[in-house]
């Protein structure tokens, strides 16, 4: 599990494509939810589902269904975040297919005005 996190910041780091850095970004977030559920397995722990309110005391030890509660929380966080990801990389894809931050970077410095006191472009008006 540590080796998919580590896998993952080194694919963040070391990549230019804002494609492949959502895709690093993705396996360290899969890796650390395996490894808090890595952590948390507990072997000989039950369910806490029963008809019977009763039965808990008779059960014994039972799971704490609040971590597992937060790890899925945290995979639907995770999910979303990346769909976000993938649409407004979809839509910088149509304006650079390169994907790189340097290539978004000289597109800016292009359509920057070239003096400092030159009027900026006119805006679009909402309809």
């Amino acid at each position: 599990m540590l080796g998919a996190l580590l896998a993952g910041l080194l694919g963040l780091i070391g990549r230019q494509n804002l494609f492949l850095k959502a895709l690093a970004m993705d396996v360290m977030g899969t890796a650390a939810v395996a490894l808090f559920v890595l952590v948390a397995a507990r072997s000989g722990l039950r369910t806490p589902v029963v008809a019977d309110p009763e039965a808990l005391s008779r059960l014994g030890a039972w799971a704490d269904p609040i971590p597992q509660a937060v790890i899925l929380t945290a995979i639907v966080i995770g999910l979303s975040i990346q769909a976000v990801l993938l649409v407004v990389i979809t839509r910088l894809s149509a304006v650079d297919p390169l994907l790189e931050p340097a290539s978004f970077e000289q597109l800016q410095a292009s359509q920057a005005p070239s003096a400092p006191g030159a009027a900026a472009p006119a805006s679009r008006a909402a309809p």
